[in-house]
């Protein structure tokens, strides 16, 4: 039977009562209770219907039928630890090597984005014997504490001996080298090179460089072409591997490949590849998938891995599930035609908006940098807090992110249309006109995605 329904208040102060406060929701001051969901959509108590944006998690759209199905009549059939025997594991795991390129032949099947990024820096430490990490700034990479460590998103409060060195984020609209700059990559790739060079002085040694295939929390950034080959070859030169975390931005979603790293071109394969979130579709599970070479030498640490739940015949199914639907719906196309639809739709407001100042993104991962200035770039951190809380007000759910809070960002589930974009950008519009028109009478934002406390400001964590 099912239990009767808390009114929103009762859930609130249940939440403040048992849950720790560091964990936030969006919308601190007004949260949505969200109580049911089908595809792009999200609906709340009162069956409000709110358009989704930026679920990332829901790839194929929320509780997709055919995805429920597979995950509930295999936990009929059998869930059991993943040390038994079963087709389920292998089979999944050779669909997925068949979308990878053929030397990431190996799986390990874990539960969530951070566990299978913690893997991989183990993965990553055995291969090589070194220590060291480089990671990009503005980088997130999980919540436990070998990731905190190298996510400068996050390790902002810690003390410097505990930070991870990390490189310039390959940003060329905000970072050091720009649109302007002949050769980019290679000045980005260079900042590499001499972090690898200040800790061989140090006496230590790089065992992986990690970045996001594209950077999502530090800002919806795409490094420009050539970038990871470049980096590549200064950290395998200095006895590292490279490990592309396609956790956010897997699985198609960038429209012309399945996986981002493949946006850099074909001569570029990283040594390990992480993936979570979109692979199963909400369901608790992700992924690792390295090489043979690297494999076999994490076996010969004398130590067993095992996963008690990781590719457990349940998470198998449902993952399986979400590769048919990718293909029988065709949602990697989707993801190109709507993706290149919503960004010709943004790239129209930074015509009409002197406070759009980029649109970038691939397929259905999209950001727009908001600034108060063009030349001088300034972030318009607090406008991009009220243009999300408007457009909850409009049932619309987006979200920013980035050093400065100042980039809107796109990530929606695959199954987003034309016309949900048209809704979105149409009411964009509308509040950056709004905006506009405010500043010349003291315009008061709405707070931001953060909530005060005694005193300071706290981010809220990424989705």
């Amino acid at each position: 039977m099912t239990a009767a329904r808390l009114d929103k208040q009762k859930t609130i102060d249940l939440r403040k009562k048992h849950i720790g406060p560091s964990c936030k929701v969006f919308f601190s001051h007004d949260p949505i209770k969200i109580v049911q969901a089908q595809g792009q959509y999200m609906y709340d108590e009162k069956n409000d219907r709110y358009l989704d944006c930026i679920n990332n998690v829901a790839h194929v759209g929320h509780c997709h039928p055919e995805v429920v199905k597979a995950g509930a009549k295999q936990m009929e059939l059998l869930n059991t630890n993943s040390r038994f025997l079963h087709d389920n594991l292998v089979q999944y795991a050779q669909r997925l090597q068949a979308t990878l390129p053929e030397k990431l032949s190996v799986c390990y099947f874990v539960n969530s984005g951070s566990e299978a990024n913690d893997l991989a820096l183990r993965l990553a430490r055995q291969y090589t014997g070194h220590k060291d990490i480089i990671t990009l700034e503005n980088a997130y990479h999980g919540h436990i504490s070998s990731l905190i460590e190298i996510s400068p998103y996050k390790f902002h409060q810690l003390t410097d001996t505990e930070q991870s060195p990390h490189a310039l984020s390959p940003d060329t609209y905000r970072g050091k080298y720009r649109e302007d700059h002949p050769d980019p990559a290679a000045a980005y790739a260079d900042n590499v090179r001499e972090i690898i060079e200040k800790v061989d002085d140090k006496g230590n040694k790089i065992a992986a460089f990690i970045a996001e295939s594209l950077q999502s929390c530090g800002g919806q950034v795409i490094p420009p072409p050539g970038y990871f080959q470049k980096v590549a070859e200064h950290v395998r030169n200095a006895g590292g591997v490279f490990i592309a975390d396609e956790v956010q931005v897997g699985f198609g979603r960038v429209g012309t490949h399945f996986w981002a790293f493949q946006l850099q071109g074909e001569d570029f394969v990283p040594d390990i590849v992480t993936m979570g979130k979109p692979i199963g579709n909400g369901h608790p599970m992700s992924c690792v998938i390295t090489t043979k070479e690297i494999a076999e030498a994490f076996m010969s640490s004398g130590m067993d891995y095992f996963n008690t739940f990781g590719g457990n015949p349940v998470s198998c199914a449902i993952g399986q599930a979400v590769l048919d639907v990718i293909k029988k719906e065709n949602l990697q196309a989707n993801a190109l035609a709507v993706g290149s639809y919503l960004s010709h739709l943004l790239e129209e407001q930074k015509e009409k908006h002197p406070l759009v100042g980029d649109v970038r993104g691939r397929g259905l991962f999209v950001g727009v940098e908001l600034v108060r200035d063009r030349v001088k770039r300034t972030p318009a951190t607090a406008e991009a807090q009220d243009v999300i809380y408007k457009l909850k007000e409009e049932r619309i759910l987006l979200s920013a992110d980035g050093p400065h809070r100042n980039v809107l960002k796109f990530k929606p589930p695959m199954c987003f249309s034309r016309q949900d974009a048209d809704l979105a950008v149409q009411k964009i519009d509308q509040i950056l006109t709004g905006i506009h028109v405010n500043r010349e009478n003291k315009w008061n934002p709405h707070p931001p995605l953060f909530l005060v406390i005694s005193g300071k400001w706290n981010k809220s964590s990424c989705l």
